[in-house]
């Protein structure tokens, strides 16, 4: 069955006691109205209509809208997905996991009367510490916790559950705008639901924003292109039209025009695609990809994406803050996060895309891209030792079809603290690249997903892994992962950020620390059969996370202080410890998650490196005849 496949039955087993633990639990969040409660039995029944109210954002969609009854289903099929077993299942189930020996108030109680007796000096109770022989049982205990955590972040619209907050801090009064439900934020949540075997959650999630994608949405009279999806959504209630003793609860997206900096979220199209084809493989339910609703919301995404503009390189054009560096950090451009998603969005679409006389076209031009994406990043975006010193003696100023320094990059980019910093064996893919500009810096989401997506090598992917080793004091150290190294510092972070004061050096997107980076660190190192290397950073995780109360991320060079601004209780650093953590314990089923490189795209690969661009000039053949 889909459920005993992509859930780890050790970890899916929950017994009464447990559950009684969770009812008592969970309860409702009036503050912030939100409404938050137990998770219902998978299964939608019934059906109602939809009232649309207007706002001042666009629209609301009005409760209750039965996501079942929205759109038709192309077909009522169900398969089942079948993974094959993964190396190394024991060596690192038996590092990660272990029995759960203990609930986790009782395995409190004893660390408390543990650490007082080594306080005065009983050095023989160490053994019972985590850390020191008990790290399998507090790990077990640190995984319930997670879940009781995660489950009290839902949101619930008409009483289906339907996401997860950004965060749920009880010290923090001003909530911002994390009382709401971010897609981006929402991914590993969904994916450690997959993995539990818990569908309706993501499903609800996937159909919903699906009809948030459609609605209209201006800024200052301008309207963005069809197809771009929220950054958010908030579930609210509001009077019922006529009768003001009655109220109706609605959901109020966010499309950028009340974000911080105006930015549209150019991932959140990425990551609901990946979602959707992550939920079809993992519950075997291939009939809500197949609806026409859903198969036309991929197309408008694909549409918006592959647009013809005046760019001459295949990577997308984004502004500075459209993803998860939602704030300025000099990342305009081609950022590689963006390429990566985007190649990867691509590769699962194509996958789902039904094959109809009307996406031909759509498909021949998902091809094309594909081919030029993965072209571009893996011979102008690689960096290793040996192309360090290649770039070092570049020729500038070359006008030529057969140019070596194709992008006029100046050697004098070179940053000192690279020369110095890059290992003799390792490489990863730069941050960003434009004319005269490289960005040197290394952003981890964007390397990960290379490896996760295929549009890194099998050989670069190993060498990104290779540098993380070298470099494990700079990226982990005390807590996993630095979002991107090194910081902007000093006048270069005055000029870059505008002197942003929560994006200071080693902070928040500035070198800050985020746990929620140990999922996709896990499903690379899955994918590249190295899963010791995510088991051993998910033990320093262990050490403090649960123990900070959860933080959305750290601070310093090292990870030594909770963020300064830091929202506490923060979902997907939650989250992202519990998907590490299942991964780990059963890894065959991160082939959700994970797009094989294509051989057409090998083959035609090698077929551009042996052309030139000399040979594809000339007028496009057509068989039109104008009159002049």
């Amino acid at each position: 069955m889909a459920h005993a496949l992509c859930g780890n039955p050790h970890l899916m087993q929950l017994s009464k006691k447990r559950q009684l633990r969770h009812v008592r639990s969970l309860k409702f969040s009036l503050t912030q109205e939100t409404r938050v409660g137990l998770y219902q039995p998978p299964g939608i029944s019934g059906s109602s209509s939809c009232n649309v109210l207007p706002s001042q954002s666009g629209s609301l969609i009005s409760c209750c809208l039965n996501s079942e009854s929205v759109g038709a289903t192309a077909s009522d099929k169900s398969r089942t997905w079948y993974v094959d077993s993964a190396k190394k299942i024991g060596q690192v189930s038996s590092l990660v996991n272990g029995p759960n020996l203990l609930e986790f108030h009782d395995a409190q109680q004893l660390k408390l009367e543990t650490d007082s007796r080594i306080a005065n000096g009983d050095l023989s109770a160490a053994g019972t510490l985590p850390g020191h022989g008990f790290h399998k049982n507090s790990g077990a205990i640190f995984e319930d916790e997670a879940w009781e955590l995660l489950r009290e972040s839902m949101v619930y619209y008409c009483g289906s559950p339907i996401g997860t907050i950004a965060a749920k801090d009880p010290t923090n009064p001003n909530v911002l705008n994390y009382d709401q439900v971010f897609i981006r934020d929402f991914i590993p949540s969904g994916v450690a639901f997959l993995l539990k075997g818990e569908f309706e959650i993501v499903r609800n999630f996937i159909l919903h924003t699906l009809q948030l994608q459609s609605w209209e949405k201006t800024m200052d009279c301008h309207s963005p292109g069809q197809g771009l999806m929220p950054a958010s959504f908030k579930v609210r209630t509001v009077p019922l039209d006529g009768d003001e003793s009655a109220t109706e609860e609605v959901l109020d997206p966010d499309f950028g025009e009340a974000a911080i900096g105006r930015v549209a979220p150019v991932d959140s199209g990425l990551w609901w695609i990946i979602l959707l084809r992550a939920y079809g493989k993992c519950s075997g339910d291939l009939t809500v990809q197949e609806r026409i609703d859903v198969q036309t919301g991929i197309k408008m995404i694909l549409r918006l994406c592959l647009a013809d503009g005046f760019d001459m390189f295949p990577t997308l054009l984004v502004t500075d803050g459209s993803c998860m560096i939602d704030r300025r950090m000099g990342i305009h451009g081609h950022p590689l996060e963006i390429q990566a998603l985007f190649y990867s969005a691509l590769l699962c679409a194509r996958e789902m895309l039904a094959a109809e006389d009307g996406s031909a076209d759509l498909l021949q031009a998902l091809n094309n891209r594909l081919v030029a994406l993965s072209f571009h990043i893996r011979e102008y975006y690689w960096i290793d030792l040996k192309k360090l010193n290649e770039i070092y003696r570049y020729q500038t100023e070359e006008y030529s079809y057969d140019a070596v320094n194709k992008f006029n990059i100046y050697p004098d980019q070179i940053s000192p603290w690279l020369v110095e910093w890059m290992p003799d064996k390792g490489g990863y893919l730069i941050g960003n690249l434009q004319p005269a500009h490289m960005d040197f810096r290394f952003f981890s989401l964007g390397n990960l997903w290379s490896v996760v997506s295929g549009l890194a090598t099998n050989d670069q992917s190993h060498a990104i892994l290779d540098l993380i080793e070298a470099k494990w004091s700079d990226f982990v150290a005390d807590m996993p992962f630095k979002i991107c190294y090194p910081a902007l510092e000093g006048r270069e972070w005055q000029i870059i950020t505008g002197s942003d004061p929560k994006n200071t050096p080693w902070s928040y997107h500035n070198g800050g620390s985020w746990p929620t980076l140990l999922w996709q660190l896990t499903v690379a190192c899955i994918k590249m059969n190295r899963p010791e290397i995510a088991a051993r950073a998910v033990q320093v995780a262990e050490k403090r996370l649960s123990r900070d109360k959860w933080p959305e991320y750290y601070d310093t060079k090292r990870a030594r202080f909770i963020g300064k601004q830091a929202q506490l209780f923060q979902t997907w650093s939650i989250a992202g410890y519990l998907v590490a953590k299942l991964l780990l314990g059963n890894p065959s089923v991160s082939k959700m998650l994970i797009t094989d490189e294509d051989s057409e795209l090998v083959n035609t690969f090698s077929c551009m490196i042996s052309s030139t661009p000399r040979r594809k000039r000339g007028p496009k053949s057509s068989k039109k005849t104008y009159i002049v």
